[in-house]
């Protein structure tokens, strides 16, 4: 336990103080006593002898004053409770299929509008990032309790290129850890990542969470299952969440005409590895709906947390029952 104003702490004194003052009391009416015989007697309102019951609200009244003056020094403890915490990546497809309007008005924007109700929704204990990825991957908003910052990030986000579902996921591991991955420069390839990965060492980031938006069209060598099992490794748990119809749609990339469809089994492969779930966005209100069953994980932390409030409500309750009791026992409150 710890203390915000320990100063305070003297008025402490007072209960001692006023200990004796009772104390002094009592030996006076005890010299009385004596004088008096019987009619010094301490009686109830039937007559009757209270004994030593006629010390219990004294005694009720020094204890609430006690914790009234304790809780003047502002003490704060430890309290673990249940709170949702970690950190969500939002990982973004930004390659040209995503202009795909099979999703009204289309598969991007239908995309940016959820995670926006998603990212509004989230309690202060989240940390947020987003990253957008194509051919390469790029951290367009470290983890932040920053919620401006991060609807802010999705705004700026615009599809290009092509798709590596396995640079999204890689670059949203470097998000979570919040430095680079060690990785061997020589097995890098064109594209950032080679077809296979070479072992790599990864921390435990058990709290967070990456959703991947995607329509799992990848055209990258990098087998993404495999950077998916290094998510597995460090504890992070994947939500491929399906942008698209299997029927697909057209669109012109460049002067070319080009059919982009979801697929669905690398995605659901990719949960399945990293112990998440798979998500199906058949229309821009299933997807709102997904945002808000993303399973995101509920621990027990300590919490330095002040106890002035409880230590005045005991306080409070202290004096509230031995006034109780002396209107019972002797029909006025001291």
């Amino acid at each position: 336990m710890t203390l915000i104003w320990p100063p305070m702490l003297l008025a402490l004194l007072l209960v001692p103080l006023l200990l004796w003052l009772y104390l002094r009391l009592l030996r006076r009416r005890q010299t009385a006593a004596a004088d008096l015989g019987p009619l010094a007697v301490v009686q109830n309102r039937q007559g009757q002898d209270v004994g030593r019951r006629r010390h219990v609200p004294p005694a009720l009244y020094l204890a609430g004053l006690t914790f009234l003056l304790f809780g003047m020094a502002r003490p704060e403890m430890p309290i673990s409770l249940p709170r949702i915490e970690g950190t969500v990546i939002l990982a973004f497809d930004v390659s040209n299929s995503m202009l795909a309007e099979d999703l009204e008005p289309s598969r991007i924007e239908a995309a940016k509008e959820a995670a926006r109700l998603f990212v509004e929704n989230q309690p202060s204990t989240i940390r947020v990032g987003v990253v957008a990825f194509s051919n390469g991957g790029l951290i367009v908003q470290q983890p932040t309790e920053l919620q401006a910052d991060v609807l802010a990030a999705i705004d700026r986000i615009t599809p290009q290129g092509g798709t590596s579902v396995g640079q999204g996921i890689f670059t949203s591991l470097n998000a979570i850890a919040g430095a680079p991955i060690g990785l061997d420069v020589a097995a890098l390839g064109e594209e950032g990542l080679p077809a296979e990965l070479p072992p790599i060492e990864i921390e435990d980031y058990s709290s967070a969470v990456i959703v991947l938006l995607s329509d799992g069209e990848n055209l990258s060598a990098t087998d993404p299952l495999e950077v998916a099992q290094l998510a597995a490794e460090a504890g992070v748990r994947i939500y491929p969440v399906g942008i698209g119809s299997a029927e697909g749609a057209v669109l012109e990339v460049d002067g070319f005409t080009v059919h982009t469809q979801l697929n669905e089994q690398v995605l659901q492969e990719i949960a399945s590895v990293t112990n998440g779930a798979y998500y199906r966005a058949e229309d821009a209100e299933t997807l709102r709906e997904i945002y808000r069953t993303i399973d995101l994980q509920l621990t027990v932390e300590g919490e330095q947390t002040e106890i002035t409030s409880l230590l005045a409500g005991l306080g409070a309750l202290f004096f509230l029952v031995g006034a109780v009791l002396s209107m019972l026992w002797f029909g006025r409150v001291p």
